[in-house]
């Protein structure tokens, strides 16, 4: 059974339709084993705990981020974590902690990289009028939404969306992707070539 760490801030909805899917046996052969917040009132820490999930809480104010980073990495050894889950962490991870968990770390960020990284990208695809919009989910390296592609989904902006409307149906397909991409990396059934994540054929 792998182990998965899931990384939040927030309310965590990520984190729920990765679970739920899980509940569903879409992700076979894995089990969330921890989940942990750099803020002690995130609603997704309540979450978990209603779902019966170990939950745990580093803040992160007033520690140095290399301080904290390694009080984080520390909790994950110690649940003998397989893969590590950003499910919105409003952290940039130190150099030691993507060197802690090489190619296992994944991130899911709004918009189809390597386009609008950084924060509010579904307003910065909105308002740069972008046609096509979505979301991708990839391993985390030291440069920001950076990392190997695991998957992509679009959609097309509609002529009567807002910025809020548009960030709803990427959420919307957040939520499929995520699960899908911790299928794809749980099965092992891939190679990386130049950037390239290539499912290999059975």
């Amino acid at each position: 059974m792998k182990r998965l760490a899931v990384l939040l801030s927030g309310r965590g909805s990520n984190f729920i339709a990765i679970h739920d899917a899980m509940l569903r046996g879409e992700i076979p052969g894995a089990e969330i084993a921890l989940v942990l917040s750099n803020k002690a009132d995130a609603p997704g820490l309540a979450t978990a705990r209603e779902r019966g999930l170990i939950s745990v809480a580093i803040p992160s104010k007033g520690m140095k981020r290399d301080e904290h980073d390694q009080a984080v990495i520390a909790e994950l050894q110690r649940a003998e974590v397989d893969l590590v889950i950003l499910a919105g962490y409003m952290r940039l991870l130190t150099p030691a902690f993507i060197a802690a968990f090489p190619q296992r770390i994944l991130n899911i960020h709004p918009s189809l990289l390597p386009a609008f990284p950084g924060l509010d990208a579904q307003h910065q695809a909105f308002d740069y009028g972008a046609q096509i919009a979505g979301c991708t989910v990839h391993f985390v390296d030291e440069q920001m939404d950076h990392g190997v592609i695991v998957l992509q989904r679009a959609i097309a902006v509609n002529p009567d969306d807002t910025a809020e409307s548009l960030s709803a149906r990427i959420l919307h397909e957040e939520h499929i992707a995520y699960a899908e991409a911790i299928r794809r990396v749980l099965s092992g059934n891939y190679t990386i070539c130049n950037r390239r994540f290539i499912p290999k054929k059975n």
